[in-house]
């Protein structure tokens, strides 16, 4: 019985350790509380914060698919297709001195079948990966890679009314809501074609290493809008003014523009004035037809050389002049909305310029926007 009796307590004990153990492996730990996206709506639709901050962010973009036609639109043929693609990342933040944003905008253009690194801002300057804009904003200060005033235009396509818009810059806007000015400084390296230093039988290429200042103001009154900006290239020593109008009338907007350039330039050179009209119909909630008209006084000529005298040498500059020919362009933009994120724009114009042939050129686009 002793024996027995040992045997049994000694069983006992094992089994009530063994338990211990065991019931100490299982013990799991507390559960870490998990934290919700939240949509941040101080910004607009699509915010959300990112978790852990008080930093909103959203994404967006679009896919486009674009055929070209006009003549000698890709090289020597008459119509050209692309396709682009666009990633854009917003973040905004609210501090004690206003709104902080940090903006990048990715762009993909494939106008061939083969790779290329060529990166261009039109769908047919080539294939390539770039960062389209680039920029940080605080308050009324916005630096960066961003679109000047000078890309805002009608809402047609039968307006040309810019010539080049995207630049590294420093701006400050006033807003005031119903109201608004600025003044913009620009960096336009690029944007001529230099100059040309000839010393002995040797010519020497200078690229430019330009800038530009542009101006503007604008307000809006009920469904009227106005805009007024002027921008003046200091490497060329010419400027442009421009005027914008747009108001709600009857079933659609109406759009008036009138631009103004002393001299060729980085923000205008298409001609020393133009006027340009559209009625922008609104037919049903997804179509949007767009007649327009432009009437462009005293067009560019092909660059022209020019010599001046400097330090014993001769320098000669590629400028853009003004010829006394005129031009006119008419056409009607189309705009449908397919479905929600889907939509299609379809664009003709007619183009005649004096002591020229006359030619028909537009686009065909379908675009997936996200």
């Amino acid at each position: 019985m002793n024996i027995k009796s040992l045997l049994i307590g000694s069983a006992a004990a094992l089994a009530a350790v063994s338990g211990a153990q065991a019931a100490d492996a299982i013990v799991a730990a507390e559960p870490e509380p998990l934290e919700y996206v939240r949509v941040c709506d101080a910004f607009g639709t699509g915010f959300f914060y990112i978790p852990g901050t008080e930093t909103c962010l959203k994404f967006g973009g679009y896919v486009r698919f674009q055929t070209n036609f006009g003549r000698d639109a890709s090289g020597t043929s008459d119509w050209d297709s692309f396709t682009r693609a666009q990633f854009e990342v917003d973040t905004k933040t609210d501090t004690e001195l206003g709104a902080l944003r940090g903006f990048i905008g990715f762009r993909g253009n494939a106008d061939s079948g083969i790779g290329g690194s060529t990166a261009g801002t039109s769908g047919n300057q080539g294939s390539g990966v770039f960062v389209d804009q680039a920029f940080i904003e605080l308050g009324g200060l916005k630096v960066g890679k961003f679109y000047s005033w000078w890309d805002d235009g009608l809402s047609g396509e039968t307006d040309v009314l810019s010539r080049y818009a995207l630049f590294n810059s420093v701006r400050y806007t006033y807003d005031a809501g119903s109201f608004w000015a600025g003044v913009s400084v620009d960096e336009l390296e690029g944007t001529n074609v230099g100059s040309y230093r000839v010393v002995g039988a040797a010519t020497v290429v200078e690229n430019d290493n330009n800038v530009g200042i542009t101006a503007g103001i604008g307000g809006k009154v009920g469904g009227a809008k106005l805009q007024l900006i002027g921008g003046y290239d200091v490497d060329q020593e010419e400027g442009a003014v421009r005027l914008i109008a747009t108001a709600d009338f009857g079933p659609g907007t109406l759009g008036l523009a009138g631009v103004w350039a002393s001299g060729g330039n980085a923000y205008y050179n298409q001609s020393e004035w133009a006027v340009a009209a559209e009625y922008a119909i609104k037919a049903t909630d997804k179509l949007t037809i767009t007649p327009g008209a432009q009437w462009f006084g005293n067009v560019a000529t092909t660059a022209s050389l020019s010599s001046t005298a400097l330090s014993g040498a001769t320098t000669l500059r590629l400028a853009d002049d003004f010829s006394d020919r005129d031009a006119w362009q008419a056409g009607v933009t189309v705009d449908y909305k397919i479905t929600q994120g889907l939509s299609a724009k379809i664009t003709a114009n007619y183009f005649d310029e004096d002591e020229r042939d006359d030619q028909v050129n537009g686009f065909v686009r379908l675009q997936r926007s996200f």
